[in-house]
């Protein structure tokens, strides 16, 4: 008898949990982490595989305490992922949020916190190098960074970052810059300008109106949009056609966003921090950090022209 109510209890406590747990059906993503410490917070390509089949990108994760992995390579190939650490050589930055390959500069990144402190690394294979890092400009009181994207046009360089919003009373600012490099590395910014962004999906108290961006060759402004009702969930995502942005030959950064973001996707059950459009391709790789369920990557035909 004791037996039986044991067995009773356990699957009552299972069906419970199964009741509440949020469903993972969609087979289109493909786990690439199973706790809260591996989810993706963001994307950057790095290049194809040698069989041309398949795509390495860095992955950066919002870990904090000491020791805890920072970043990963995920090798991405239709229904399948290989997956491997970084080492992470230099100060720790504490909870990396972005990270973007700096063009035509092979093997090197900026990765962003979200507090708004930029690290330029260089990687080779299995390790990272802090190379320097410094402040973004222009940080506004309450400013949280989820987003960071670079450009290259006409021979110069600009950056765009956002703060992600919060619901209904905070839309996203997102901000662009020109950028250049000091001779020892240092990341360098110009004239700053503002753009206020409010995501047309998910709509609530929790929705983080810019949670990545990624820029196509073209201009195109995509943008990514969460919510997160903590760390079981639910969550939910969109990825918008958010507006354009062009630089100049003199280097002058022109941002237009759009008055009403139309969404090109919309994915309940999934929180998407990573947008990272793929060189030579339509395809846009999209990384959740789900938190206590892991993180996911699947890629959608998001980067047109």
């Amino acid at each position: 008898m004791l037996k039986r109510m044991a067995w009773l209890t356990a699957a009552s406590a299972l069906l419970t949990t199964l009741a509440t747990a949020p469903a993972r059906a969609d087979s289109a993503w493909q786990k690439v982490g199973g706790d809260v410490r591996s989810g993706v917070s963001g994307l950057a390509y790095e290049g194809r595989t040698s069989s041309g089949s398949g795509v390495d990108v860095l992955a950066v994760h919002d870990n904090k305490g000491a020791g805890q992995k920072r970043l990963s390579r995920i090798t991405h190939w239709e229904g399948a992922n290989g997956i491997s650490p970084i080492t992470w050589d230099g100060p720790e930055p504490i909870d990396l949020e972005a990270i973007e390959a700096i063009p035509g500069m092979p093997g090197e990144y900026l990765a962003l916190t979200s507090r708004g402190i930029v690290h330029r690394l260089k990687v080779a294979g299995p390790k990272a190098t802090v190379v320097d890092y410094s402040p973004l400009p222009a940080i506004g009181e309450g400013d949280d960074f989820e987003s960071f994207a670079l450009v290259a046009q006409n021979g110069k360089l600009a950056v765009l970052w956002a703060d992600r919003g919060a619901g209904a009373g905070r839309p996203a600012t997102l901000y662009a810059a020109p950028l250049t490099f000091a001779p020892w590395g240092q990341p360098q910014f110009g004239t700053v300008t503002r753009r206020t962004y409010r995501a047309a999906h998910p709509a609530g108290d929790g929705t983080r109106h810019i949670s990545d961006i990624s820029v196509t060759d073209s201009g195109r402004i995509i943008a990514s949009s969460a919510s997160d009702a903590g760390d079981d969930g639910p969550f939910d995502s969109a990825v918008s056609d958010a507006g354009r942005v062009s630089v100049s030959a003199a280097g002058r950064v022109r941002v237009t966003l759009a008055a009403s973001p139309s969404a090109l996707g919309t994915f309940p059950e999934y929180k998407i921090e990573a947008v990272e459009c793929l060189p030579g391709s339509t395809d846009a790789l999209l990384g959740t950090d789900d938190e206590n369920l892991g993180g996911y990557v699947r890629t959608m035909p998001f980067c047109e022209a």
